[in-house]
């Protein structure tokens, strides 16, 4: 990408310890182009009004809902707004469908979840142990990858649930979601997928994806905190989901409690056309197909670049799948021979430099990885405002911590 890209984020401007901050924090939530910030502003300063009213601000707050739900649609690749509901966040929405879905359950059917997974698509499954849910555990090989051999081992005739990412936040891998759909479809289990990581850096279809739910966050892809879920039309009528009686019984506003944020959709759908802004052609979803072409190009480069430069330090460990794959994230996990994970942030902190250090609710993985006694790992994670200079200099700053 470009200067025209970066001069859109007012964020990048900012000065730290005498030098421009690097933003290498992104996969916990990435900088805010000024499109998005302008789009919540205008809400409030314009039309800040409840929905279903008579009034002009009132109807324009549907009219805004509705134009969004139709955005995110786009994006997704789905078949319309009328598959795309709103809550604060992802892991809200998904506690709120897993206890839907568990209600037409019954005691020893089991759910699956895997040991790569963040914990919003565990935690969630994970609680329905005690209505008598058996919960299954696919195991994570040694190079960040699912063990599929031991997924097909633990589905059987009795899993009415897989919940799955379609890319780890901490490794970058990138799941086989065609091999898992397939099981699913074999045992007539309900497929859901979390696509927080996944959609900021590759194209995201649904109809190649075909997943009953899938869920993600805006504050991902530039927008503001917002949760999305989609459904597959009919499935989320078919949930005894909690809500008021007030609300609207059917989809999608069946599995939105209270009222939503008004301001942060009008940012959700902003983030849309940002993301659309990098491509070409004559529809959104056109362009956005476009975009992400171009998205993945760019911060492939720039995780190829980081990925080199780390692996030619001394004592320093990558985790997760090799970057020659084809579908990995451009995110970058690793450990430095004795230097805790939160050392090594700070330093970098104070060369004004944003990385995170931890486990990222990852934490099964980092577990599973035998990584809990050190602090986790370093990660740091590509956003389509970095750039190779950007890159060059956190290596040489790390190059400067290790020779200290």
């Amino acid at each position: 990408m470009n200067d025209a890209v970066r001069s859109q984020f007012p964020s990048l401007k900012r000065i730290v310890n005498g030098r421009p901050v690097v933003h290498l924090d992104g996969p916990a939530g990435t900088q805010v182009p000024q499109s998005v910030i302008d789009a919540m502003m205008h809400v409030y300063s314009h039309s800040n009004a409840n929905t279903h009213g008579q009034f002009v601000t009132s109807q324009e707050t549907d009219q805004l809902i509705e134009h969004t739900r139709n955005q995110v649609a786009a994006l997704l690749g789905a078949e319309g707004g009328h598959t795309i509901s709103f809550g604060a966040n992802m892991t809200s929405l998904n506690f709120v469908l897993a206890n839907a879905i568990t209600k037409s359950l019954q005691p020893g059917d089991e759910i699956l979840i895997t040991q790569l997974d963040h914990e919003a698509n565990r935690g969630p499954w994970l609680n329905q142990r005690r209505h008598g849910i058996v919960v299954r555990e696919v195991l994570l090989e040694e190079d960040g990858s699912l063990d599929y051999a031991d997924l097909e081992k633990k589905i059987s005739e009795k899993t009415r649930v897989i919940a799955i990412g379609l890319a780890s936040n901490i490794f970058g891998t990138v799941n086989e979601i065609d091999r898992v759909r397939q099981l699913a479809y074999e045992v007539g289990a309900l497929l859901v997928v979390d696509g927080v990581h996944f959609l900021p850096h590759l194209l995201t279809d649904i109809r190649e994806i075909d997943c009953d739910f899938l869920l993600c966050s805006a504050y991902k892809f530039y927008g503001p905190h917002v949760g999305i879920l989609y459904s597959r039309p009919g499935a989320l009528d078919r949930l005894d989901t909690d809500r008021l009686r007030v609300q609207t019984q059917n989809a999608p506003y069946r599995i939105e409690r209270g009222t939503l944020n008004h301001a942060a959709l009008a940012g959700v759908s902003a983030a849309v056309d940002f993301i659309a802004s990098n491509g070409e052609g004559s529809t959104l979803r056109e362009k956005i197909i476009s975009a992400m072409g171009h998205i993945q190009k760019y911060e492939r480069s720039l995780a190829q670049q980081l990925y080199l430069g780390l692996r030619d330090l001394d004592g320093v460990d990558i985790y997760g799948p090799p970057l020659k794959e084809t579908q990995r994230a451009p995110t970058i996990s690793f450990t430095v021979e004795n230097k805790r994970p939160e050392d090594i942030c700070r330093y970098l902190a104070d060369h004004s430099i944003c990385a995170w250090d931890g486990n990222f609710y990852a934490i099964r993985a980092v577990e599973a990885m035998g990584l809990m006694g050190q602090g986790g790992v370093t990660r740091m994670g590509i956003a389509v405002y970095n750039t190779p200079e950007e890159i060059d200099y956190v290596i040489a700053t790390l190059k400067g911590l290790l020779n200290a």
